[in-house]
């Protein structure tokens, strides 16, 4: 019912009026539409379950990025001795770092590129849990591997730079 008074003043005077018309209709848990809406029965699900996936992603790209820079690190770890060798022959720490880094670009890429063709094929799937978006988003396909490839580049840097420290006579004694 609308009203130009506040809702709560007439909650008792609309309670008797239903109990005058049916006596043996049951009234209770009148409320108003903002606190219906604001209840399990309106956008809190939606809003539990938005929460729900932010934190899945949030947790999801924590996992993807703990995951490049462990594959990064354990890459150069295991070309110690090569870069050993590079910095020993004259390669420059950029070139160094340039390499770790494009090898690390082209993992990235390649899962990024996976990543989108798996997304697209599995929207047709949730394409009735979405609102408000279409199932093919280009703005959110493009904002979400950016943010990875972003995310991922400052994972592989550590590595990368720690590559460049590499002290050639060290690096070719190891083996």
């Amino acid at each position: 019912m609308r009203t130009p008074v506040p809702p709560q003043s007439l909650k008792a005077p609309v309670e008797a009026l239903v109990r005058e018309l049916d006596p043996n209709l049951p009234v209770f848990d009148v409320m108003t539409m903002e606190q219906a809406v604001a209840g399990a029965n309106g956008y809190f699900l939606f809003k539990v379950g938005a929460g729900l996936a932010a934190s899945l992603g949030a947790l999801g790209l924590i996992l993807a990025v703990v995951g490049v820079y462990g594959v990064v690190s354990y890459g150069a770890s295991q070309r110690q001795h090569e870069i050993g060798i590079r910095m020993a022959l004259g390669a420059q720490p950029k070139s160094v770092l340039a390499l770790v880094i494009r090898q690390a670009v082209a993992l990235v890429g390649a899962g990024i590129g996976i990543g989108v063709l798996a997304a697209l094929g599995i929207d047709r799937i949730l394409v009735s849990l979405l609102l408000g978006v279409t199932s093919y988003d280009p703005l959110t396909f493009v904002c979400v591997s950016a943010l990875m490839l972003a995310a991922a580049l400052l994972a592989c840097y550590i590595p990368a730079r720690r590559a460049t420290k590499i002290d050639p006579l060290v690096a070719l004694r190891h083996e």
